[in-house]
């Protein structure tokens, strides 16, 4: 699996964050038919974990820039595709990073590119969404995509919130993301997107739980909130639809 996610990819820092390195692909379709091609399978999930998706990359650099939302604490990321913000996490200082997705491809991604950057990641196949989290933080990027998909991300993070655990989420508003239930906590400028998106750059948001007790605008100046008070927001990718 490992030598898959390297065939077709290179080593790439990523234009927002780039702190880090991610095993990357130029553009997709050539690398989903070389993965059925290798894998002798058809119908396989496209790959979504060989891009740095707008959502993730914000979420990443938020991270990175306010290291104190995640220091010494159980963070887990869930859909973490390339693995990303969980590498972000690890970096920024928590204490116990477990990255989940599906698709084995992803936990193979996971696990070279948090080699890369030489931080612990722990890589889990497995769909938790049904459940409850165990952690202080939760992370998700660029899961509102799709109805169904949404909808469980969105009742995971409610059930997170209810029993204590806050999550953030970033999303550059994708269909499906659950907008009044969200504060914006950060917006960056995702550059390099054009062969995901309708453009280069993309406005990405960082999101949180809404708080209404807090009330909190965004900065004028900073364009972003105190880290501590914020949660989750969601568009379709043209070309690939699904992203992570």
């Amino acid at each position: 699996m490992h030598d898959i996610v390297r065939r077709g990819t290179a080593l790439l820092a990523m234009p927002l964050v780039p702190e880090i390195r991610l095993y990357q692909a130029a553009e997709p379709v050539g690398l989903w038919q070389d993965v059925e091609d290798v894998t002798g399978r058809t119908g396989t999930d496209p790959p979504f974990w060989a891009f740095a998706w707008a959502g993730g990359q914000a979420l990443a650099r938020y991270l990175l820039d306010h290291p104190e939302v995640v220091r010494g604490r159980r963070v887990i990321d869930i859909a973490s595709g390339s693995g990303l913000v969980a590498i972000a996490a690890a970096r920024a200082g928590a204490a116990v990073v477990t990255a989940y997705d599906i698709d084995p491809l992803a936990i193979a991604a996971i696990e070279v590119n948090s080699r890369a950057n030489n931080e612990q990641v722990r890589a889990v196949q497995a769909d938790i969404l049904d459940g409850g989290p165990d952690a202080d933080l939760v992370l998700v990027a660029d899961a509102f995509y799709e109805r169904r998909l949404a909808a469980r991300v969105a009742r995971f993070l409610a059930r997170s919130q209810e029993r204590g655990t806050s999550f953030l989420a970033g999303d550059l508003g994708r269909a499906y993301l659950p907008r009044d239930r969200l504060t914006p906590v950060a917006s960056y400028d995702v550059p390099g997107l054009g062969a995901l998106e309708d453009r280069d750059v993309k406005r990405t948001t960082v999101w949180t739980g809404a708080a209404p007790h807090v009330g909190a605008q965004v900065s004028a100046d900073r364009d972003e909130l105190d880290p501590l008070t914020v949660m989750p927001k969601v568009v379709e990718p043209p070309g690939l639809t699904e992203p992570s």
